[in-house]
Formats: C-alpha cells, sequence, structure tokens
C-alpha cells in the first residue's frame, strides 16, 4: 500500500470539499484528519518514526501547504485517542479542530471533560485554554472523575470545583468575609462556574427573619438544572462546627418559606479557608457540602 499517495489524496479532497461544501467543513476536517491519521499510525509500525517528517517535507512541496510535523503527530494522536476511548466521538463532532488539538496529549478522561465542557458551555479556543490554564480537571474530586468513565449520573456536588478560584483583582491583602463577598460579586459568572452547571444568582445578604432577629444570607443561588434553592455562607477561617449549624438553619427557613412544592430541599455549600473532614464526618445533613477557597491574582 502507498501510504503517502493515500494520505495525500485525502488531504486534496479535503481541501476541494471545503471550498464547495463550506457550511460542514468543520466534519470534513475532522474525518479526513481521522483518515490521515491511522494512515500515519499504520505506515510508522512499517517505516517507522522518521515517515511522519519524510512525509511532511513531500506533502508540503507537493501541496503548497505547510503540514508541520507537529500537525501530522496531531492527526495520528487524533486516531489513536479515539481509537482507545471511542466516547469522544460524539464529542469531537461537536466542536473544532482548534479545540480538539488543545486536548490531544491529556489522558482520555481529562480530554473527554473538557471537549464535554467546550460544548455544553459553548466555549471559544480561548476561554479553553482558560479552563486548562486554571486546572479545572485537577480541582475535580475523583468521584467525579469515575462518573465521568463511566457516565453516571451526577449530583450537584460533583462538579463544585476544590479549591474555588477567586479572581483578587485589587490584590486585597487583608481578606474579610466582606471583601470576599465583593471580589465574588465582581466576578459573578466566572464565581457561579466554578460551582458548577445550572447556578444562577438571587441576592447576595438575603434578609431573613428568626424569631425577633434579622439574619444574613451569604448568597442565596438557584440551581435550575437541579430545581433547588443553593444558600452560600462565606468563611475567612478554617470550617467549624458551628458553621455547620448556621448554614442548616438558613436552609431550612428557605425550605418553610420560599421554597415551592415542586422544588426539592434547598442545599448548603460552605466555601471556607480551610475544610475539616472531621466537621463534615458528623455534620450528618448529606445537603450540606464545603469546598475552599484560593485567591487568584
Amino acid at each position: 500500500m502507498n501510504y503517502y499517495n493515500e494520505i495525500k489524496e485525502q488531504l486534496i479532497n479535503n481541501e476541494v470539499y471545503k471550498r464547495v461544501k463550506d457550511y460542514s467543513k468543520n466534519r470534513s476536517d475532522l474525518n479526513t484528519y481521522y483518515n490521515v491519521g491511522k494512515l500515519l499510525n499504520e505506515a510508522g509500525k512499517h517505516y517507522g518514526e522518521g515517515i511522519i517528517k519524510e512525509y511532511s517535507i513531500k506533502l508540503t512541496k507537493d501541496l503548497n501547504k505547510s503540514y508541520g510535523v507537529r500537525n501530522l503527530y496531531n492527526m495520528r494522536l487524533f486516531y489513536v485517542k479515539l481509537s482507545n476511548f471511542p466516547k469522544l466521538h460524539t464529542l469531537c463532532a461537536k466542536l473544532t479542530w482548534s479545540h480538539i488539538r488543545e486536548l490531544l496529549n491529556f489522558d482520555d478522561i481529562k480530554i473527554y471533560y473538557y471537549l464535554k465542557l467546550s460544548y455544553e458551555q459553548n466555549l471559544s479556543v480561548r476561554k479553553l485554554k482558560e479552563k486548562i490554564k486554571n486546572k479545572e480537571f485537577e480541582r475535580l474530586n475523583n468521584v467525579t472523575k469515575e462518573k465521568l468513565i463511566l457516565q453516571e449520573e451526577d449530583k450537584i456536588i460533583d462538579f463544585i470545583k476544590n479549591p474555588i478560584l477567586i479572581k483578587n483583582s485589587y490584590n486585597y491583602e487583608k481578606i474579610t468575609e466582606k471583601v470576599l463577598k465583593q471580589l465574588i460579586l465582581e466576578d459573578l459568572d466566572n464565581f457561579l462556574t466554578e460551582l458548577g452547571e445550572g447556578f444562577t444568582y438571587i441576592k447576595n445578604e438575603y434578609k431573613i427573619k428568626l424569631g425577633d432577629r434579622y439574619n444574613y444570607i451569604d448568597l442565596l443561588l438557584f440551581n435550575y438544572k437541579y430545581n433547588y434553592f443553593v444558600v452560600v455562607e462565606l468563611k475567612i477561617t478554617g470550617l467549624k462546627k458551628e458553621h455547620i449549624g448556621q448554614i442548616k438553619l438558613y436552609m431550612n427557613y428557605i425550605d418553610k418559606n420560599i421554597k415551592s412544592i415542586n422544588q426539592d430541599s434547598t442545599i448548603g455549600i460552605i466555601i471556607c479557608k480551610k475544610g475539616s473532614e472531621f466537621v463534615m464526618e458528623y455534620a450528618s445533613d448529606d445537603r450540606i457540602f464545603d469546598t475552599m477557597y484560593t485567591l487568584n491574582y
């Protein structure tokens, strides 16, 4: 089999197809790069790794267009990844080669996470790069990663990052709860994304009356994906047992006075400087979650 001629023909046909059928050129690119990757993989088995460099020089000369070594390596890697992890096929088809190229050197499940995120949130390549730079995948817990592999049904806790990155826009040295809240509100879209999918903002310093005293919930949110209110409390200290009692009180208030009958029970998220497995172990309420924050300068 003449691998070079096959690869050359695939690339030529792709260029012709894209000119005629511009509306579907992304699908043509991906199909072509997959097929070329397969041929490169087979050629490499017969002629060794050096064949990619040789083909790169010949293709660039024959087609009068740059086909660099790295680009050909990416095509081969694209084929290998999809062959080893078929679940990637559907997501890849919905995104561009530019998105996929950013992820090819990652492990399969990490690629799957970022492809899924890019599709669901309609991320540009620039936004995707930001997510990768902020190590979103690394800040997921191991249970969530396992669910991604098995494609099991997820819960709200699964995609809450730990730690949550909060942008310190003004380089504050002293952080109070008021300052922390201000930083969150100034970058609210990012904060809601850090919590996961489906979070919407209702109000900060949400006023409730308990007995003859007024109390204020730091942040009241609603999650439309899971259909419940979310009480968020901010703590600049480590997690303490009294924080559990406080947020549970607020959650019960929302359930009794705000929640409608068709909505699920309110959940609570405590965002603190340092977590405590001991406190959470004995919290005895699976509606309460904790995560840490870190300031991003």
